[in-house]
């Protein structure tokens, strides 16, 4: 029973300190766009023209 006295409060202060890093996060933009990172690495910006920069391979 004297355990309940120290874990009540403890989880309390957990979850008031999960609350505000949740709340932080969705202020601070951290859940705006979760499916752009993932499509931007499937779509290859190549540049495969000639000149590109890179010259011709030799003959």
């Amino acid at each position: 029973m004297e355990s309940l006295y120290l874990l009540i409060p403890m989880s309390i202060v957990l979850v008031f300190f999960i609350g505000v890093l949740f709340w932080w996060s969705t202020r601070s933009g951290q859940f705006d766009d979760l499916e752009g990172p993932a499509h931007r690495i499937l779509m290859d910006d190549d540049d495969t023209s000639d000149d590109a920069g890179t010259p011709p391979a030799s003959r």
